[in-house]
């Protein structure tokens, strides 16, 4: 009886718990690309900040609080270079509308004129100008949501370096699985969140700076610009570069530029598109030994999953799933089967 007692205590407990940490998640989840954005600093930095602390015998709370300024600053510096770039030519597209939107009739009439086919009917436009409306009370919300996410993983970042052994020592100790197992769970995560998180911006760095050297060649005004916003859309794998240089190959016919559009066409496809390839296949594996195809597929599986985040903790969902069905096989698989039967019979 007493047996018993204890046993539906222990069931009322977990239902409590499971149902206490189903609410916190459900109302924590806004903040999830905070967590993970802590997560993926603290990866990066982890080596550093315990060489400082614990060789270089440096104050725990001082070194975090300095790791924080340090990553806010990388983090604060693109921004406000992204904002001083296209906040002069977002006010220009709104001041100038009308002739913006007859511009892209213009270019919507020689695709037809080629195809048959026309993009912007007056019902598309309609609803690009109710979009455009709509824009800044969108902008002004999600502008919230970012800057709640980033203070949200700078608290969670200081507190996770300044706990950061007792952290992972619990983690080792509630994992399910033997020692070796945890080590090689451990060293998968290290090597996908570094092999993401510098690689995936380097690479998209890299196919910016080719796609701005092209447009240039080829005459396509703000060439800057145009590369700066093809370096962003390289994050998005197989269409991210297309969605940008195929319009503005469509543009340099519209006006007549056959020789510089064929020029631009084939030199995105020869050059922007393979420069992604081949940094792939030496960078990321040079960083984390990441097959390229883990890292497309996550990324697709990612940004749905966890957004913005989502190009680092989506490879590392699919390395997880290899990962641990490869140690599901080695604790449990009929090797180890196989191994307590001699075990016993010994």
């Amino acid at each position: 009886m007493a047996s018993f007692s204890s046993r539906l205590r222990q069931i009322i407990l977990l239902v409590v718990l499971i149902a206490l940490g189903f609410l916190l998640v459900k109302e924590l989840y806004i903040f999830l690309p905070g967590f993970l954005g802590a997560v993926t600093l603290y990866i990066l930095s982890r080596g550093w900040y315990r060489y400082l602390t614990i060789n270089r015998k440096w104050n725990k709370n001082a070194t975090a609080t300095l790791f924080m300024f340090g990553f806010l600053i990388m983090i604060g510096f693109p921004v406000y270079y992204i904002i001083s770039l296209l906040s002069p030519k977002v006010t220009e597209v709104f001041k100038h509308s009308d002739e913006v939107l007859l511009g892209l009739k213009s270019v919507s009439a020689q695709i037809k004129e080629w195809t048959g086919q026309e993009l912007f009917t007056d019902a598309n436009v309609a609803e690009l100008q109710k979009r455009i409306a709509n824009f800044f009370p969108a902008f002004l919300n999600s502008t919230a949501m970012i800057l709640s996410n980033l203070a949200m993983m700078l608290f969670v970042y200081f507190f996770m370096l300044t706990n950061g052994k007792a952290m992972e020592a619990s983690f080792d100790y509630f994992l399910p699985l033997h020692e070796k197992n945890i080590d090689i769970l451990g060293k998968e995560t290290i090597s996908v969140v570094r092999a993401n998180a510098i690689g995936i911006p380097l690479i998209s760095f890299i196919q910016g700076v080719f796609a701005m050297i092209g447009y240039w060649i080829f005459g396509i005004k703000e060439p800057v610009l145009w590369g700066f916003i093809t370096g962003v859309f390289a994050f998005f794998p197989i269409v991210g570069t297309t969605l940008i240089w195929a319009p503005l190959v469509v543009y340099l016919f519209s006006l007549g530029n056959t020789g510089q559009g064929i020029g631009l066409l084939i030199y995105s496809l020869l050059i922007t598109g393979n420069v992604d390839y081949l940094a792939r296949i030496t960078l990321m594996k040079r960083l984390g030994d990441v097959h390229p195809m883990v890292t497309v597929l996550g990324v697709i599986v990612g940004l749905s999953l966890f957004g913005f985040w989502g190009f680092i903790f989506g490879p590392l969902l699919i390395s997880y799933f290899m990962l641990l069905f490869k140690i599901y096989t080695n604790e449990f698989g009929p090797m180890h089967a196989t191994d307590n039967v001699h075990e016993h019979g010994s």
